[in-house]
């Protein structure tokens, strides 16, 4: 199992998934939107340059071609910037490969407010809502270095299509080799008075330091890293929402769709509890960095610890 401390970015991460799989399984292939720079995906065209196709600016060609490739015994991988990973390539991703029953793991990098000087046409709050829709495939956003590694190979050991959601240039060291499991949730600290759900690098790590917060408070909260949005692990959601009886949901997206409102229904048919909800809400994204838009969107540690307290209290 490789150790990815010494990696430092979750792009790199990915791509030495992609590599180490490769190496292994000779139908293994790469496609580029025009985005090697982007992804780094210039060490797998350096590894295997009959492997590698740059398919251009045409997101939906590339997808479509994917799915063509999968129909001759290969499994590609295809990037683009999740925006256009998801809503511009959407009707070939759904038809082309899922419907025809092909195997293709499509990657959408920079998804949410992580797009940041990009503006609000890079920033699809809505690719989960969107991929959620498609039956049968895997949903992964790791939080960690060593978690989308391990998760990009299980996905691809599954035998399923996937989407695998991540933004670029970050990355965070939380996890041990062989400590993720694909579909199993991670319980990141225990608590008995609400439970905090996070998706995602950059929410997993602003409901962390949230976590000490309300520790602060003598507020115990359980914290989940949601990395598998599908399957979602409902035993886990189960469990700690039995425990808490409260549950905050925190995403990088819309909660129409997304993995909040897939929560909410499950718990709504077995257990309802109060919950409450950090998303974008009803708003298009905006240019800004990163830290900017934590402030605009709520995705900051103390507004999920302000949100978290008045849940546990209610």
């Amino acid at each position: 199992m490789k150790d990815t401390t010494t990696i430092n970015a979750m792009r790199d991460a990915l791509m030495a998934a992609i590599n180490d799989l490769a190496a292994d399984h000779p139908e293994v292939v790469l496609l580029e939107a025009d985005l090697a720079g982007c992804l780094g995906s210039g060490s797998f065209k350096k590894l295997y340059p009959g492997r590698y196709f740059n398919c251009g600016i045409a997101e939906a060609n590339m997808v479509a071609m994917a799915g063509g490739l999968s129909s001759v015994g290969l499994v590609p991988f295809a990037h683009s910037f999740g925006c256009f990973s998801s809503r511009r390539a959407y009707d070939q991703w759904f038809l082309s490969v899922n419907y025809a029953r092909r195997r293709v793991h499509l990657i959408g990098t920079d998804p949410g407010i992580t797009a940041q000087l990009n503006g609000g046409t890079h920033m699809p709050f809505e690719d989960i809502a969107l991929m959620r829709q498609v039956p049968d495939i895997i949903i992964i956003e790791p939080s960690d270095a060593q978690s989308c590694y391990e998760l990009a190979v299980q996905a691809y050991e599954s035998g399923k299509s996937s989407y695998i959601r991540i933004p670029r240039k970050s990355v965070t060291h939380r996890y041990a080799p062989g400590k993720v499991q694909l579909g199993k949730a991670e319980i990141i600290s225990e608590g008995s008075n609400v439970a905090i759900i996070a998706t995602g690098e950059l929410l997993v790590n602003e409901a962390s330091k949230a976590v000490e917060t309300l520790s602060g408070q003598g507020i115990k909260a359980t914290l989940v890293d949601l990395h598998t949005i599908k399957p979602l692990d409902t035993e886990l959601i189960a469990e700690v929402a039995a425990r808490c009886g409260k549950v905050l949901v925190c995403e990088n997206g819309r909660y129409a769709g997304g993995t909040g409102e897939a929560i909410a229904a499950f718990l709504a048919q077995t257990n309802p509890v109060k919950m409450d909800f950090v998303n974008v809400g009803e708003r298009f994204g905006e240019v800004g960095k990163l830290a900017y838009l934590q402030q605009v969107f709520g995705f900051t540690a103390e507004n999920i610890a302000q949100k978290a307290a008045r849940l546990a209290k209610a």
